[in-house]
């Protein structure tokens, strides 16, 4: 039986939270044992358990979208459609 890919989900105004079969690792490639299949990593910089969320963005008033920023949405149609058009 396959595993799923691993979905991450940027809640409003918390951290990424990470289920299914995934690798976290640091910037030296290095593997870190998160220990479960849903973990939730810090967006605010707050955290002392970072990279994990500990909720820390709660008492530090930290804002952030939740899933897609408009930015980042205008962006992903901008690129969506220079694809489409390398490929017609």
């Amino acid at each position: 039986m396959s595993e799923q890919p691993a979905e991450i989900v940027p809640y409003k105004d918390g951290p990424l939270v990470i289920r299914g079969a995934f690798a976290l690792r640091d910037e030296q490639g290095r593997e870190i044992d998160a220990g479960r299949r849903t973990i939730a990593l810090c967006r605010c910089g707050r955290s002392q358990l970072r990279p994990f969320c500990d909720g820390s963005h709660r008492l530090a008033g930290f804002r952030a979208e939740g899933g897609l920023s408009a930015a980042a949405a205008r962006r992903h149609e901008l690129v969506a459609s220079v694809d489409a058009e390398r490929h017609q």
